[in-house]
């Protein structure tokens, strides 16, 4: 007798499982008793990087790193014969590094000796929730710069001003104390005057821009200047359509994210490597709407330098966040700020050696852009 889904179904009968594994969007793997892999979906093949055939018949425990919890996870469903779920578990991988991801592991009792584990990517999810995060620090910055700029920057033009009142008739060891004030409210102010920057909430100009240009250009001034001896590689997609955005503040953009990775490389002979890539499936939700911009234009800034520590990771666009001993930690925050005004977002993922800064923007598709289509 057929049954009511089969009935219902277009053709007569449904698919074939396989066929339905196949299409979904999640790495599907079939596991025996000996944590053998059985058999994997597509999504599995582009997650570890490897075909079918260099999955199957294999141990989990050849692609996964020694001591993972998804192994654990597999015995204890065996034991137990229930299913068993677990957020945000840090799956190694030799070829792709670390990786978060949702897990669940399910028996399946019409194919004993089996389970099946679905894994479900948490990237982009964290990627969206960092960068609404990251425009809200920017925003708080924003406010405390205005009351900065006219709370702090008036009285210290009255102490500069009685600084050098004083020297004229100061004595020659005196005079030093006058222009060490006037050094520090120099310096003070030009702090200052950085972040003022993030109080400017005028609409950000916007029109085609070629994004290899202003990568061309960003690395012409970091090898003659900041990253001269670095090697600085360039893998670019030449088909990539325009960026939607305004050059300079694109060329600041990446300036400080290729100067921030020559720093962290502090050797002549480290990488700096630039891409550009158009990924299609990335969409971001935009607060109180239900319209999703689309941002296909991928940029990464590639090091091959330590990485960054986990503990500041998650913060690291954050205002007054830095891994200088002499940073102000506003550079990135200005960074985030300039990227979320263009509807776009930045993500930095630290790699066992070197650091990966990823910006996806939205690109120019002809018709007339507002400041209102984008988000901030």
């Amino acid at each position: 007798m057929m049954s009511q889904a089969a009935q219902s179904s277009p053709a007569g009968a449904l698919p074939e499982a396989s066929v339905i594994l196949k299409s979904i969007p999640h790495p599907v793997i079939l596991v025996d008793r000996n944590s053998r892999i059985a058999y994997v979906n597509d999504s599995t093949e582009e997650f570890f990087a490897a075909s079918s055939a260099m999955l199957v018949g294999h141990p989990l425990s050849d692609v996964v790193a020694f001591g993972s919890p998804v192994l654990s996870l597999i015995e204890q469903v065996f034991e137990r014969g229930v299913s068993v779920n677990e957020y945000g578990v840090e799956i190694g991988t030799p070829r792709m590094g670390d990786r978060q991801v949702d897990i669940q592991v399910t028996p399946l009792i019409e194919y004993p000796g089996h389970v099946l584990l679905l894994l479900q990517v948490r990237t982009m999810a964290h990627k969206m929730d960092r960068q609404l995060t990251h425009r809200s620090a920017a925003r708080s910055v924003t406010g405390m710069a205005a009351i900065l700029a006219h709370e702090i920057k008036n009285p210290l033009s009255g102490i500069r001003g009685a600084a050098q009142l004083l020297e004229l008739a100061a004595s020659t060891e005196d005079k030093t104390l006058t222009r060490l004030i006037c050094e520090e409210t120099d310096r003070i102010c030009k702090l200052v005057d950085r972040m003022e920057v993030f109080s400017d909430e005028r609409p950000v100009p916007r029109e085609p821009v070629n994004i290899h240009l202003v990568l061309g250009h960003v690395k012409q001034l970091a090898a003659t200047g900041f990253a001269k001896g670095i090697r600085i590689v360039e893998e670019y997609d030449p088909s990539l359509p325009p960026v939607l955005g305004d050059k300079d503040q694109l060329i600041q953009v990446f300036l400080n994210l290729v100067k921030n990775a020559a720093e962290a490389i502090g050797r002549p002979e480290g990488e700096i490597v630039l891409t550009t890539a158009y990924r299609p499936g990335v969409r971001l939700s935009m607060p109180g709407s239900r319209d999703r911009v689309s941002l296909p234009l991928e940029i990464c800034v590639i090091d091959d330098g330590p990485g960054v520590s986990p503990d500041i990771l998650e913060h690291l666009f954050d205002p007054f966040v830095t891994t200088k001993s002499s940073g102000t930690g506003l550079g990135l925050a200005l960074v985030a700020k300039i990227i979320g005004d263009h509807g776009g977002i930045i993500e930095c993922e630290s790699l066992p050696r070197g650091t990966v800064f990823r910006v996806l923007l939205p690109m120019h598709t002809g018709a007339t852009v507002t400041d209102g289509d984008l988000p901030h």
